[in-house]
């Protein structure tokens, strides 16, 4: 549960940005949009395939 406390005469502005920030660190919209629509199992592997050749071709690049 991401908890944002407002210092006495802190903006609601730097608030709200501090919050958006905290939900990006803890990964809450990116869990969110995983889990708004049914994934298959095998696109589910695909997926994760894909990342990891991204990944490995990125680590690959950085090598030399």
């Amino acid at each position: 549960m991401t908890t944002v406390i407002v210092e006495p005469g802190e903006p609601f502005e730097v608030a709200l940005r501090r919050f958006k920030k905290q939900c990006e660190k803890a990964g809450l919209l990116s869990e969110l949009r995983k889990r708004q629509h049914y994934e298959k199992p095998s696109v589910k592997r695909k997926r994760k395939a894909l990342v990891a050749r991204k990944r490995a071709k990125r680590r690959e690049r950085f090598v030399d």
